[in-house]
């Protein structure tokens, strides 16, 4: 499936090369009228990215949000800081699909692992953004600030019990730098994790690159800034996805 980002600071529509806020590209485009476009060219979900919410929690931009779910002819994914049940609930109740969780999951599995007991494991997608040290991926946490001691598999066995259905996995030496994708991890990963929707995100720049991560055994890719560079559309993205 190919999934269009969006990442939201101050309600504008950015990108932040490798998770850096000091290095943000504000993009002059209205959120709403993106997702009716992607939508009409055959988009099944839109990804959104509350970047003040990953930065600050208190920050979270709840309003915005609400006004794009009610606008939106797509169901919308959407996470960034998330902390608690609570966090996950309010954003359920404004609409959203699906609850985008990431830094917790490394540093507080317990508590994760009760939230997919309780929201149900349909409800959440773990985002593991990773930084990959002698070739294996570390977990990184705080908004890609900090890289943890956890590896990706140390992270997804905590979670494989409670029947975790989608993981969005980010090489961040990727993000933001138009330079492919890592295929070779979304390879290992689809081996390892037959069962588990695997969402693909960083580097992609062209369709060749769409190509070539899904026929690494990505289920999914999520586009951000690729599509709002006019690399390509999401039409020509989707054909090339379903060409594979």
């Amino acid at each position: 499936m190919i999934i269009p980002a969006l990442d939201l600071s101050g309600g504008r529509v950015v990108r932040l090369k490798q998770g850096d806020f000091d290095k943000k590209t504000v993009f002059d485009v209205d959120p709403i009228q993106r997702i009716r476009i992607a939508a009409n060219q055959g988009a099944e979900l839109i990804h959104i990215v509350d970047l003040d919410g990953a930065k600050d929690p208190v920050k979270r931009q709840r309003a915005k949000i609400k006004q794009i779910v009610d606008s939106s002819p797509l169901p919308i994914q959407t996470g960034g800081g998330i902390r608690s049940q609570f966090d996950i609930k309010n954003l359920l109740d404004l609409g959203v699909e699906r609850v985008v969780v990431g830094s917790v999951a490394v540093k507080n599995p317990e508590l994760v692992r009760g939230w997919f007991n309780y929201f149900g494991s349909d409800r959440i997608t773990l985002a593991l953004d990773v930084r990959l040290i002698d070739n294996v991926p570390y977990v990184a946490t705080h908004g890609w600030l900090k890289t943890s001691n956890t590896t990706l598999d140390q992270v997804l066995k905590h979670f494989i019990p409670y029947h975790i259905e989608h993981i969005l996995v980010t090489d961040i030496s990727r993000d933001g730098m138009m330079s492919g994708a890592n295929n070779s991890l979304y390879a290992t990963l689809a081996e390892k994790y037959k069962d588990i929707d695997i969402i693909a995100s960083g580097g992609i720049s062209s369709l060749e690159d769409i190509k070539a991560v899904a026929r690494a055994g990505a289920t999914s890719v999520v586009l951000g800034r690729s599509l709002l560079e006019n690399k390509f559309t999401v039409e020509e993205a989707v054909l090339c996805w379903q060409n594979a």
